[in-house]
């Protein structure tokens, strides 16, 4: 039995590793690549807000070499079906016969890349809800189980509304995190340009091996949930996200009742606790602290938090309520 020291030594070395492979291509992000390499191991999916050409795709392409899963990307556009997404019975004719038998849609990865998520529609979307919660899909049905681990990063372009479907509330509460990508400083920008109109290229280097590399990565999630969480942090987690619903009386914030049409609910409290631990693991500790929640709770809430209509109205955003709970809510 490996000692807990030495597994948490591994736990940082693995996750510290990868960061910085995918470094020798991404230029700045560091943030948002830490995130989602959070939510990856803590078993859950990512939502990637931000302009065209921010380096989202390459992001997330990089992140699975380095991983060394196989790799997908769904383009979403308003006529894909579907069938598109998890595939369809086809009529074959091998043996002198014909039959029908599956044909496999891209969601059948270990790392699916869903490009403008927001630009297919509702009955679309709906398609991969049950590949992100079950890790499985349905087709005529037959129900066939997704690799292992699987992990789904959607995109969405915040400036781009016509043409666009957003995301139903239930699809919101299935991702882990909702990271904002913003765009390079003067100095991030020129070395982007050093890297890119050079001749040379970096190729990403795969930091796991298939077969024992996935085992690993389970091994690497069933540390994260070994992680100690205190009463008081429980406790804590729980009063902040009572505290951020309206409407049950039980929030002193007035800025919730005025703002908000919808709080976050279990997911949201899961989101944080599981967010902290790889953050306690990365920090060479196996228990949280209030510090180690404080950073993950704005992507695990900013989604969960539905702003309504006077919200809108008056620019107020889903950070600035989770800014205002954070300083609110007693950490006793």
């Amino acid at each position: 039995m490996t000692p807990p020291e030495d597994r948490v030594r591994e736990f940082r070395r693995l996750f510290t590793s990868i960061e910085e492979e995918v470094g020798r291509v991404i230029v700045g992000h560091r943030d948002v690549v830490r995130k989602v390499l959070t939510a990856f191991f803590a078993g859950g999916h990512v939502l990637i807000e931000g302009v065209p050409g921010l380096g989202k795709t390459l992001m997330v392409k990089s992140l699975s070499q380095a991983l060394g899963l196989s790799f997908k990307r769904i383009q979403f556009t308003p006529d894909l079906m579907p069938s598109d997404i998890v595939g369809t019975q086809v009529l074959a004719d091998g043996t002198g016969e014909r039959h029908f038998e599956f044909k496999r849609g891209p969601v059948f990865a270990q790392v699916v890349l869903a490009d403008e998520v927001n630009r297919a529609t509702p009955k679309t979307q709906s398609a991969i809800l049950e590949a992100m919660e079950e890790h499985q899909v349905t087709v005529f049905g037959e129900t066939y189980k997704l690799d292992s681990p699987f992990f789904v990063l959607a995109t969405q372009n915040p400036i781009e509304i016509e043409g666009t479907y957003p995301l139903p509330e239930a699809q919101l509460d299935r991702f882990f995190f909702k990271l904002i990508v913003h765009p390079p400083n003067s100095v991030e920008l020129a070395e982007i340009l050093a890297r890119t109109t050079a001749e040379a290229r970096y190729q990403i280097k795969p930091v796991l091996r298939t077969g024992p590399g996935q085992a690993l990565v389970e091994e690497m999630k069933t540390l994260v949930r070994q992680v100690l969480l205190a009463p008081p942090l429980s406790n804590y987690v729980a009063a902040l996200i009572a505290t951020a619903t309206p409407g049950t009386g039980q929030s002193p914030v007035a800025e919730v009742t005025q703002y908000l049409r919808y709080g976050p609910g279990p997911r949201g409290a899961q989101a944080i606790t599981l967010g902290a631990k790889v953050n306690a693991l990365l920090d060479g500790r196996v228990n949280v602290s209030f510090e180690d929640m404080a950073d993950v709770t704005l992507p695990a809430l900013r989604h969960r938090c539905l702003l309504n209509f006077q919200a809108e109205a008056e620019n107020v955003t889903a950070d600035q309520i989770i800014e205002l709970l954070l300083k609110k809510v007693s950490k006793r």
